[in-house]
């Protein structure tokens, strides 16, 4: 449980200089594809590959969020004027802490739907491997949406003009 965290604490400052030297929209790219990467991963690592075949995805998944965060709060905060930051910060995080809550209560669901047991307590391991995966294949599905709402608002500003385009 302390493998997020603990990675998230480690990468969010190196991640504020990437996106400073590279830049918010390509971080955010580059961050929702280690998310759905390690999401990707952990559906799929058979759960022969035991304790280090779970934490490896998290790292991924984690350091990917950390970069996504960083990278999304600066392309939020960047033209927002002075007198009106705290409110947008206030509402950044009001916005993140609502999709926390839905996301780890839908989630939870869909991991109870995959295990197949009604109590969970007493669900033998490979019905827990087995949710596991679904669940993360299931999350990977609205990380890949985000992915490609982000390289779809980019195509724009990357096209050169043509002859006859207005501006």
């Amino acid at each position: 449980m302390s493998v997020g965290p603990n990675v998230v604490a480690l990468t969010a400052v190196p991640a504020g200089r990437i996106v400073d030297r590279i830049g918010a929209q390509r971080m955010t790219i580059v961050g929702l594809i280690g998310i759905a990467g390690g999401s990707f991963l952990q559906s799929v690592i058979p759960a022969s590959f035991g304790v280090p075949g779970y934490i490896a995805p998290i790292v991924v998944i984690t350091a990917g969020y950390a970069l996504f965060q960083t990278a999304n709060n600066t392309a939020v905060m960047t033209n927002i004027c002075q007198d009106q930051r705290s409110v947008i910060s206030g509402i950044l995080n009001l916005s993140r802490n609502l999709g926390l809550i839905t996301g780890a209560s839908v989630m939870g669901a869909v991991f109870a739907l995959a295990s197949g047991t009604v109590d969970i307590t007493a669900a033998r391991p490979e019905a827990d491997a087995t949710g596991m995966q679904i669940t993360f294949a299931v999350a990977a599905i609205p990380i890949a949406a985000a992915l490609a709402i982000a390289v779809g608002s980019r195509a724009p500003a990357t096209r050169p003009s043509r002859p006859g385009d207005v501006s």
